[in-house]
């Protein structure tokens, strides 16, 4: 039982640590790092019951930038993203070796239930059974980090800005 409420005393720390935007500190990032290690993550068992195919992958593309890219970016590797490292934990590279080792039940149950303290959003009743297993056989063809460019909606703002800075110094 003392575990249970020290685990929740944790996570309510998190959350509101969570909350800031900035660089993560040390303890945070050693924390987070514990918590993603130890914490269960379900769907190990699961199997992709979608057919790794080009189509599959190309639909999974589709779905990931609908859903995904404002945070992950186009790529799943945060290109372009300007909050993804101020996170706190940061956005996950979904290009990253702790991520491309999660079996793809787990990538599903991920992307289905969400990891709260991250930030991480549950997608279950938004997005589909289909329409998730073709993400993460998306996010095991990651294009190379930088080649599709910033989501459009970052490209947008930046272009804003430096229209509003220009427009400032005139």
């Amino acid at each position: 039982m003392k575990i249970v409420w020290a685990s929740a005393a944790l996570m309510a720390v998190l959350v509101v640590t969570g909350c800031k935007v900035g660089k993560p500190g040390k303890v945070e990032s050693t924390v987070m790092g514990e918590i993603k290690r130890n914490v269960t993550i379900g769907g190990k068992d699961w199997k992709n019951p979608v057919a790794d195919t080009p189509e599959a992958v190309k639909e999974g593309a589709e779905h990931f930038q609908h859903h995904c890219e404002i945070c992950h970016g186009l790529d799943g590797q945060n290109t372009g993203v300007p909050f993804a490292a101020k996170m706190s934990p940061p956005v996950a590279d979904l290009s990253s070796k702790d991520v491309q080792e999660y079996k793809d039940g787990q990538l599903k149950w991920i992307i289905e239930n969400g990891i709260g303290p991250s930030g991480m959003p549950g997608w279950k009743g938004i997005v589909d059974d289909d329409e998730m297993w073709k993400i993460v056989l998306y996010m095991r063809h990651l294009p190379a980090k930088g080649s599709l460019g910033a989501p459009a909606l970052y490209k947008e703002e930046a272009e804003e800005h430096e229209h509003a800075e220009h427009e400032h110094k005139h």
